[in-house]
């Protein structure tokens, strides 16, 4: 157990799976939006290919940073967190699909747009179930057991591990369900590049994107 005065604020955890929950909730209207419309399906399946890119480095990030402390640190628990881990195996292989049938309709048009839409709802499925378990048990074991230091390494793993071509989009996304105090802080800790990629272009260009890719009539 980490010292009450070094524990983290992890509330920033429940921001990230808001992202999640909201992104992929929405992909029967957002797919459902882009019928007959080359342009707009090109837009919303660049969305869910830097969602998707995301929730893997996400998932990375926690076992890579996360998992492994609470393993050997919260001992009594360590049944919650190989089920964590367990789960993060099945959402991978449901990962995938989705990445192959959003790309499948990207490039082959409307036809396809039903089993894009299936397959990320499967995810939503599964991934939601995963997000309560996480944000019941695992999330409060890492606040109880992990640094402030620690904690704050998953952020600049995810950004700096991301796979997606719109890493602004990313953190438009998250600040969005941040409080003003949180959102300060988020910019407080970037590198001086991010940051200045943020305020030169990112928030613009999230603002531009996310009006458009929500304007579904």
């Amino acid at each position: 157990m980490t010292d009450s005065a070094t524990r983290p604020d992890t509330s920033d955890m429940q921001a990230v799976h808001k992202v999640f929950r909201s992104s992929l909730a929405s992909a029967p209207q957002f797919v459902g939006s882009a019928a007959g419309d080359d342009e707009r399906r090109a837009l919303i399946a660049n969305y869910y290919a830097n969602l998707l890119s995301f929730l893997e480095v996400h998932h990375d990030g926690e076992e890579a940073l996360v998992f492994p402390l609470l393993a050997a640190r919260a001992g009594d628990h360590g049944a919650e967190v190989a089920q964590a881990a367990d789960q993060h195996k099945a959402v991978l292989g449901l990962l995938e699909s989705a990445r192959r049938n959003v790309a499948t309709w990207e490039l082959d048009g409307d036809a396809h747009a039903p089993d894009a839409v299936r397959s990320l709802q499967e995810l939503d499925a599964a991934l939601c179930c995963h997000l309560d378990q996480e944000e019941a048990e695992i999330v409060p074991l890492a606040a109880e057991h992990m640094t402030v230091e620690e904690w704050a390494m998953l952020p600049g793993h995810a950004m700096g591990n991301f796979a997606g071509d719109k890493v602004w989009l990313i953190m438009g996304l998250i600040r969005e369900n941040f409080t003003p105090a949180q959102r300060d802080m988020m910019l407080a800790k970037m590198p001086p590049p991010a940051r200045q990629m943020w305020e030169n272009m990112g928030e613009a260009s999230y603002t531009d994107l996310i009006a458009r890719v929500r304007q579904t009539t």
